[in-house]
């Protein structure tokens, strides 16, 4: 794989805006803007008056001093992707409220589109991310998962706006793995399906929920591999679990962006990463049916790695 500039290898983060204040993350973009690493923020550019239990504590674009401080990721060469509307399932008029609101605030239609928790706007989600009958029934079965409750691709839906996903994203987010480097997990990506008209393209990342998973697992070493291997490594996380604290970032987190932005490597935002990637192949084919199963069987292995990880963590803490 090439890299622009001569770079040996690809890093970028995918920040969930899931608990995003300006208080809680803006020390974290100043460490990587000052480390040279330009990453993708995802927003939410409306606001939920329906409350929300698991998300209320975070800040949307309707809050003037975070809608400045997005204003100056922009400034800085961040890119803003999409989480969604706001923080809970929005209908069709909410959702192209929201990306008016970012064509009208930013000048900008965002090219990357992240599904976010159980919102029934959320594009093939749950089950509907399977092709595989056997691993439908497994991951209903084993983790209550549903095929039935993600309308954003179901025309009859009121939550329906998959054809203006299709107009307007370029590339969204599907599988997450313990892996970091994308290329020897998916490397198709960004990947089309013949059965997710909606969507252009798909693509994978490394998942780190949040600062002691981001520090557990991009230690020097692994850093040092990544460079070796030549891998195009995109972290999906929280910026705003535990980064910054009283204003200031995690002391080891801030130690491990520094060694990183010193490597020879190529840092842009995600959907940059992807057009590159995709500039790298002489065509653009969809994913063949042997593809697809060993990338799904592969992220439920992964899966039950992850089960039982955090399973072996409690009990060591306990």
């Amino acid at each position: 794989m090439d890299f622009p500039g001569g770079k040996r290898f690809c890093f970028s983060i995918l920040d969930d805006t899931d608990d995003a204040t300006v208080v809680n993350v803006k020390p974290v973009y100043d460490h990587l803007f000052k480390c040279g690493l330009r990453t993708t923020k995802t927003v939410w550019p409306m606001d939920c008056p329906e409350g929300s239990r698991h998300f209320f504590a975070a800040e949307t674009l309707q809050d003037k001093s975070y809608c400045a401080f997005v204003h100056e990721l922009v400034s800085r060469g961040f890119e803003v992707a999409l989480h969604g509307a706001t923080m809970e399932s929005s209908p069709r008029e909410r959702t192209l409220r929201g990306l008016q609101f970012l064509q009208d605030e930013f000048a900008l239609s965002p090219r990357l589109h992240c599904n976010h928790a159980f919102n029934k706007e959320n594009l093939y989600w749950g089950l509907q991310r399977l092709r595989s009958p056997l691993l439908r029934a497994i991951f209903r079965l084993v983790w209550g998962e549903s095929g039935d409750s993600y309308e954003g691709a179901k025309e009859s839906s009121p939550f329906f706006w998959g054809d203006r996903c299709l107009a307007q994203i370029d590339y969204v987010r599907n599988f997450t793995f313990t892996k970091l480097n994308m290329l020897e997990v998916n490397p198709e990506m960004p990947y089309r399906r013949a059965d997710t008209a909606y969507v252009k393209y798909w693509f994978s990342t490394a998942d780190v929920e949040d600062v002691d998973a981001f520090n557990r697992h991009l230690t020097v070493e692994r850093i040092d591999e990544l460079e070796a291997r030549g891998a195009v490594c995109i972290i999906s996380t929280h910026l705003g679990k535990g980064y910054a604290r009283n204003g200031k970032l995690n002391a080891e987190t801030a130690k491990r962006l520094e060694y990183l932005g010193a490597k020879a490597g190529w840092f842009a935002p995600v959907s940059e990463v992807l057009d590159h990637l995709r500039s790298q192949r002489q065509r653009d084919p969809i994913m063949t049916w042997m593809q697809t199963a060993k990338l799904e069987y592969r992220y439920f292995f992964d899966k039950v790695f992850r089960m039982l990880e955090r399973q072996r963590r409690h009990v060591l803490t306990d």
